[in-house]
């Protein structure tokens, strides 16, 4: 395996420059040399040429060539390449063109997959601001975001995107929307007090490059430019090569497989011609010909049309294939690590209820939040458009009068409302901050009752339980006002009634439990890593029936090396607190394991992980970089669709292993036949001719297997590549194949005394019809009758087998030294492949164990 910078093995915990949010704003001015005027026009164009500019670098991709080249150096490919030549230099120009077109076709088709890197980096750089307003010389100024340079001190409004890393310098009720780096859909406050965690989900004096300022206004000191940035590490990832998936790799064990038993039945052949009879022209065109013959030079169609029925038959099921070879890892996958939300929720929050101080259903709460939020000025959060999506016209009767607008530093809104004579101000906010203004309580039976320490504990405790099912909280109190009471300010915002709150929750998909079901059910182990808190997933997991265990935070992950990470992802199902890099880490120590890992996720902060895994899935809906970066697209943000799509990869798997245990065993058989007949004939048993037209016609009739169906219990586990299986399919298939044919040798030379033109036609007969006929034995695991096999595959088989008989028994095959045999000679040819045939069932349990 190439060593590469994605898969490189960490000694040590996770290296990387320490958080720059973790230090205070004089310290971070200092390191940067700058000030909170901003930089001079002189300092800023050095530290741009020192620097370079503040864009993502693409130079990483390798040239045409070079991508060709890897190709071919893979064993297969060199092999059939190999074939080529020989069949070229010996005058057989049918299968070099063939070969050769072959070759070139399954190339080009993996070449042209390897553009969806250089795609990704394009959709990151759309996804960057393009200008910014800087502080230069002292003034703002507008300039391209590529000229924006560390130490620069940058303005924001609502609406701006983030042209780099920085720290907050000042904040006016900015919120920033993160949830392409952290997944999660509520809007973050910043501020310039420093944060204390390393998590950039905690970061809240921190500004990313990509995200959104939603709300306020900020000014930024730049801290990192480019390729050093939150997106600069995403946009590296996506372009390391990573480890090869698990379709890659059992492709090139096949192909090792291969190549050693070419290398054993030719050196063999060689050997023995050499002892008999010295090297002669024909002993080596021959040895030749059982290389060519035990070339499935085929296979790379046969995977390709396959691959290629099967992406048609996913995009009926709404999954849309970009990489074929996916179709496969798909059908591998054991281990499926999917973001938390827009695949197991809804992404979007949704007001599910609300509840009084004793924890009881309350339409008088519901009420009153929703009469702050329909009158409220000032900026409107995301939780005021769920409160009014259930109920925006519901206001009984009341006016507003006045309003305090929401702020940070008071983190609640207050409004005056009146009612005939009656006037009240509502309040509602962060529900601990709330409650420390309330003095009384309103019950459930509408009684109000003073504020004591133990009610005050029941109450914070009632708040640590709803938070630990997912819910998002905004507290609602109230306060009775003078009637002739016309404004109100914060100072008013004191001995407050508390009623209650009102819960908020990015729901679980409806359909979210079922679909893990079906994909646990399927031997596919779920877990989810998000970059929200333990209590949140845990109750997720919980409401979808997850079958869940153990929970790993992004801390506790830093401090492990990938050996330690591996040994512990597998055991656990729950990633709580995780970064985009982490995200990698975890997709990357699951793969060490030796799983087969898809990882579904829609944001740019997934696309490393989606890039890392041996599947990488988003969905429509999902952002530029995190489609271009998979290698299947879901059109529907639903794990149903996955699911049908794992057991579509299925089928497709089985049927290519179709093709490679046959063609593999059917051709090493044969080949080893016809090496041991050397050894006691005194002539060829088949020319290098005959050889390649029995090859040509084996692969042909092979050529329906992509249509046929697959047996339920390949269906019902992952299926990955198994190279010992296909070896011990072939060691015990292969030589019952070749018993048969020395059988056929002994009758044809001691029985019936055939002449030379005779035996070969006689053979050749033989041959191809045993390894045609025992495709419908070994096409299932289960008894040849009991299945039908799919009518393109009957039509080609005995199509092949037709024209195989056409051509040795009629005038046609004179050109390849055929002629007609004797009808003793084809009845007993014909008892040999009904009891060859008989004895494959038989042993087909063995070789398939």
């Amino acid at each position: 395996m190439t060593p590469h910078a994605g898969s490189s093995l960490r000694s040590a915990r996770s290296e990387g420059p320490q958080p720059f949010w973790l230090v205070s704003i004089d310290e971070a001015t200092r390191a940067l040399a700058s000030r909170r005027e901003g930089l001079t026009s002189a300092e800023a164009a050095e530290r741009l040429a020192r620097d370079g500019p503040n864009i993502i670098d693409t130079r990483r991709h390798q040239s045409l060539i070079a991508k060709i080249a890897r190709r071919v150096a893979e064993p297969l490919v060199a092999i059939l390449l190999i074939s080529a030549a020989i069949s070229g230099a010996t005058g057989d120009w049918q299968s070099f063109v063939v070969i050769a077109l072959i070759v070139a076709l399954s190339i080009v088709l993996d070449v042209s997959q390897e553009h969806k890197a250089e795609s990704a980096i394009a959709a990151l750089q759309r996804s960057i601001a393009i200008t910014a307003t800087v502080r230069r010389n002292g003034v703002p100024v507008e300039l391209p975001v590529r000229d924006v340079v560390r130490g620069d001190v940058v303005e924001l409004r609502g609406g701006d995107l983030v042209p780099a890393d920085g720290i907050v310098l000042a904040s006016r009720g900015a919120l920033a929307n993160e949830a392409i780096l952290t997944g999660e859909p509520y809007p973050v406050e910043k501020s310039p007090e420093m944060s204390k965690s390393p998590s950039i989900a905690d970061a809240s004096n921190a500004l990313f490059a990509g995200t959104t300022i939603v709300g306020g206004e900020a000014v930024m000191m730049v801290d990192r430019v480019g390729g050093k940035t939150s997106f600069g590490a995403i946009a590296a990832s996506v372009q390391t090569r990573e480890m090869p998936t698990s379709f890659e790799r059992g492709l090139h064990r096949l192909g090792v497989l291969i190549l050693r038993l070419t290398a054993f039945l030719v050196l063999f052949v060689l050997l023995t011609q050499l002892v008999r009879h010295g090297l002669s022209l024909e002993s080596f065109m021959f040895a030749v010909a059982l290389a060519v013959g035990l070339t499935p030079e085929l296979l790379p169609m046969i995977m390709t049309v396959t691959l290629a029925r099967g992406a048609v038959r996913m995009s009926e099921r709404r999954v849309i294939v970009k990489r074929l070879s996916a179709i496969h890892d798909l059908g591998a996958m054991n281990v499926l690590c999917t973001d938390k939300t827009g695949t197991l929720t809804e992404a979007k929050i949704a007001h599910v209820g609300n509840f009084d101080a004793d924890g009881r259903e309350s339409e008088r709460a519901a009420e009153l939040v929703r009469l702050n939020s329909r009158f409220a000025s000032g900026m409107r959060s995301n939780l005021d458009d769920a409160i009014l999506t259930v109920a925006p016209t519901s206001i009984g009767g009341w006016n507003r009068v006045d309003d305090a607008p929401f702020d940070f530093e008071r983190r609640r809104a207050s409004v005056l409302v009146a009612r005939g004579d009656a006037r009240q101000m509502i309040t509602k906010g962060a529900p601990e901050a709330l409650l420390s203004l309330c003095t009384d309580v309103e019950r459930s039976d509408g009684s109000i009752v003073p504020l004591d320490n133990v009610m005050r504990q029941n109450i914070l405790k009632l708040f640590e339980d709803k938070n630990r099912e997912g819910l998002r909280l905004l507290g609602v109190a109230q306060r009775a006002m003078r009637t002739d009471c016309s404004r109100i300010g914060p100072e008013d915002e004191a001995a407050l009634t508390f009623i209650g709150c009102a819960a908020f929750l990015d729901p679980p998909k409806a359909s979210a439990r079922n679909a893990v079901a079906r994909l646990v059910n399927a031997g596919i182990s779920v877990k989810i890593i998000s970059g929200d808190a333990a209590p949140v997933v845990s109750h997720l997991v919980e409401m979808l029936g997850i079958p869940a265990h153990g929970i790993l935070t992004g801390s506790e992950i830093d401090s492990l090396t990938d050996r330690a990470l591996a040994d512990r992802a597998a055991a656990t199902d729950l990633f709580v607190r995780i970064s985009p890099e982490q995200k990698g880490r975890i997709v990357r120590a699951l793969r060490l394991s030796g799983n087969t890992v898809g990882f579904l996720g829609d944001g740019i902060n997934d696309a490393t992980a989606i890039h890392a895994a041996d599947v990488g899935l988003s969905v429509e809906g999902g952002t530029d970089v995190a489609r271009e970066a998979a290698d299947i697209i879901l059109l529907a943000p639903d794990l149903g669709v996955l699911a049908d799509g794992v057991f579509e990869g299925r089928r497709t798997y089985a049927n290519i292993m179709k093709y490679v245990r046959m063609g593999t065993s059917s051709n090493f058989g044969n080949m080893l036949s016809m090496a041991l007949a050397s050894l006691a004939l005194p002539f060829l048993p088949l020319t290098p001719l005959q050889i390649l037209l029995n090859n040509l016609l084996y692969d042909f009739s092979e050529i329906g297997i992509p249509f046929d169906s697959a047996d339920e219990a390949a269906l019902a586990r992952p299926q990955a590549w198994n190279i010992n299986s296909v070896l011990g399919f072939t060691l015990v298939m292969g030589p019952l194949s070749s018993l048969f044919d020395l059988a056929t040798f002994a009758l044809l030379e001691l029985g019936f005394k055939a002449d030379i033109d005779v035996f070969r036609t006689a053979w050749f007969i033989e041959s191809i019809a045993t390894q045609v006929l025992v495709i419908f034995v070994i096409r299932t695991a289960q008894r040849a009758w009991t299945g039908r096999p799919n009518r393109i595959l009957v039509w080609t088989s005995l199509g092949a087998l037709a024209v195989a008989l056409l051509v040795a028994l009629t005038p046609i095959g004179r050109f390849a030294g055929f002629v007609p045999p004797p009808m003793p000679i084809l009845a007993a040819i014909a008892g040999i492949t009904v009891i060859y045939l008989a004895a494959a069932e038989a042993l087909k349990p063995l070789a398939m164990r």
